[in-house]
């Protein structure tokens, strides 16, 4: 009597249910009861079984109802820990943002061109790194060219200058189109 009640009640609810709900739900319940059938104490998800939840979850809207096996929330909770991992694998494999690090040799070899040639500008420098196979821009250059360390022997050599000539300096101080002193104190009496 009771199955009876219940298949009647089974083919009522049958006739409500699309047919691609009901094929739907028919794929959840065998795929939860092929879970169920294996020989453990407490049937362990395989990954198959998380990606066919996960799946289901996306594709269709009435699979809590026929969910036996695991709760609903840890569906949801896979789902999330699967996109998390997507997204952080992914911006893993993308290439750094920003300016591309320049190898400490051609650094070196910038600093070297500036100190040894004083004369050359960013243009001449990029253009001898460039017949040497070194492929950067002209602009990067002209920044390492601002960091290279200053030679400190022009400094020296213009405290130098100004030591051995001060005489000579001081004595270009009095000029001879200004009026000395004395001739001052006349005119103005």
């Amino acid at each position: 009597m009771i199955d009876t009640f219940v298949l009647l009640v089974g083919a009522i609810r049958q006739l409500f249910y699309s047919r691609r709900g009901l094929l739907l739900e028919n794929l959840a319940l065998r795929q939860q009861l092929a879970a169920l059938k294996r020989r453990c104490p407490r049937p362990k998800l395989i990954v198959f079984d998380k990606h066919f939840w996960v799946l289901a979850r996306r594709f269709w809207s009435g699979w809590k109802q026929s969910l036996i096996a695991v709760a609903p929330e840890t569906v949801v909770r896979r789902h999330r820990a699967g996109f998390r991992l997507y997204w952080k694998l992914l911006s893993k494999v993308r290439r750094p943002i920003g300016r591309r690090h320049i190898a400490k040799q051609v650094r070196e070899l910038i600093f070297r061109m500036v100190s040894e040639s004083p004369t050359w500008g960013a243009l001449r420098i990029h253009g001898e790194l460039l017949m040497l196979s070194f492929h950067i821009s002209e602009r990067t250059v002209s920044r390492w060219m601002k960091r290279a360390p200053r030679d400190p022997k022009p400094a020296k050599s213009w405290r130098a200058f100004l030591r051995n000539h001060r005489d000579a300096i001081a004595g270009m101080d009095s000029s001879p189109f200004q009026p000395s002193g004395s001739a001052c104190s006349t005119a103005s009496s």
